[in-house]
């Protein structure tokens, strides 16, 4: 994976974190894997997250792209550290 670019590598992790969100219902994965990312990623990486890809970015995992629009939500409203 270091042969990635930054960007790249942001889409395999969330998509790491949507796999392990699999098997839950659609609603609920989609809030987890915000949740996930919102409190475990830094900062820096949730802002060049938000900035590299858009909700319906086709190299993103279709949950992931859902979650990402909870994402800027919550990066919006300040609530995230």
């Amino acid at each position: 994976m270091n042969d990635l670019d930054p960007k790249a590598k942001l889409a395999h992790m969330a998509g790491q974190i949507a796999r392990f969100f699999r098997p839950y219902p659609e609603d609920e994965a989609v809030t987890s894997i915000a949740d996930h990312i919102t409190q475990f990623w830094s900062r820096r990486m949730r802002d060049e997250f938000v900035a590299a890809f858009n909700d319906n970015d086709p190299t993103l995992e279709p949950r992931v792209g859902k979650a990402l629009a909870q994402i800027r939500g919550k990066l919006a409203g300040g609530s995230a550290t």
